[in-house]
């Protein structure tokens, strides 16, 4: 069927909208007409050649919209269902069947590789071959085709054009906390990056009780809204030194738990360091590939531990309903971070929020 797409065509240029061609469902994905998709950083990194990927491409993994149709052997979804899409993977591994597919055996291949699984193309110009199925979606179109197994059904009465950031930058900051960390009620989180990840995970940290958030970023701007949502302190880390102070905060402890969000290599140590003793420190920011860093082995050996995080580890089928009840009851207000572009404003849109001057953009067909 024919569809309007924002196309990439070269490493760091700007996204043009096309006509294409997309191809018909298989048995297991959806047609999902798109209403709204949100624009990550993640997004970006074959933009720029941080992952290696061709052109020409399409992009967009946070997508919302309504089903148009199912293949022959879908089962969990039927057309006019409101549903969020999210990352893909395989469903067959060991990571998989033991409900970890954030940490798929093929995750690079179901998201990164701009192909089915099977390694067939779901988008055409004419004869060329347009790269798609980017984390099992290519969501900035206005259709797309969805694997059952990552697309979410969420409920009707909720403002679909918002959901889209569930997919992905949402799930991840929110299930860093609640299924990573897991603080208890009265611990303490420090999280490094006030940006849709960090602010997503305070939202978290607030939803289960931490009683001191921490939110540690240079954008003053973005320091008042970590306020407004739940911040019980923050730091600018250009001002002051960020370790120092949430050790002065924390009685010198140190926090039991921080968060990396920003990919920042010296945010990361400080990270580190600004943890307890048998504290945990949760590394979700992406630097670019081969990137190392040094840590103090003897602050590893008191007990502290740093863990990479994907996803939230979240299971998308059951995590993006619990923020979709958590938001409708007024608790989780991811809302205040969102910021609408038309389809056609894209390009606006990833300069926003490269330049700082929006947090989650959401771009609405």
């Amino acid at each position: 069927m024919k569809i309007t797409a924002a196309v990439m065509r070269a490493k760091s240029g700007t996204f043009s909208l096309e006509q294409l061609e997309l191809d018909e469902p298989k048995d297991h994905e959806v047609l999902i007409r798109m209403v709204a998709c949100g624009i990550c950083h993640t997004d970006l990194l074959p933009r720029d050649q941080v992952v290696p990927a061709p052109f020409p491409a399409v992009y967009g993994h946070e997508g919302a919209g309504v089903v148009e149709k199912v293949g022959a052997q879908v089962t969990r979804l039927k057309p006019g269902d409101h549903v969020v899409m999210s990352c893909h993977f395989c469903g067959e591994c060991d990571t998989c069947m033991s409900g970890q597919p954030m940490y798929c055996r093929d995750f690079f291949k179901a998201n990164f590789s701009f192909a089915r699984m099977d390694g067939t193309s779901t988008l055409k110009n004419g004869e060329e071959v347009v790269h798609g199925a980017f984390f099992g979606q290519s969501s900035f179109a206005t259709y797309a085709l969805g694997s059952e197994r990552s697309v979410v059904k969420i409920p009707s009465d909720v403002p679909l054009e918002l959901m889209g950031p569930l997919g992905c930058g949402v799930q991840t900051g929110a299930g860093a906390v609640i299924n990573s960390l897991r603080p208890q009620a009265g611990d303490s989180i420090a999280i490094y990056g006030a940006g849709s990840v960090g602010l997503s995970a305070l939202l978290a940290a607030v939803v289960t009780g931490c009683a001191v958030r921490i939110c540690v970023d240079p954008n003053e701007e973005r320091l008042k809204l970590a306020r407004e949502l739940g911040a019980t302190h923050t730091i600018n880390p250009s001002k002051i030194n960020p370790v120092d102070e949430i050790r002065s905060i924390t009685q010198g402890l140190g926090a039991k738990f921080s968060l990396e969000t920003s990919g920042n290599l010296s945010a990361l140590r400080q990270a580190v360091d600004s943890i307890q003793i048998m504290g945990e420190c949760g590394m979700i920011g992406a630097p670019a590939y081969g990137t190392e860093i040094g840590l103090d082995t003897w602050g590893l050996l008191l007990g502290r531990k740093v863990r990479g995080i994907c996803e939230g580890d979240s299971v998308p089928q059951l995590f993006i309903p619990k923020l979709v009840e958590l938001y409708r009851q007024g608790r989780f207000p991811f809302d205040r971070i969102i910021r609408f572009y038309a389809f056609d404003e894209i390009n606006q849109a990833v300069e926003d929020g490269e330049k700082g001057r929006t947090i989650k953009a959401v771009v609405r067909f």
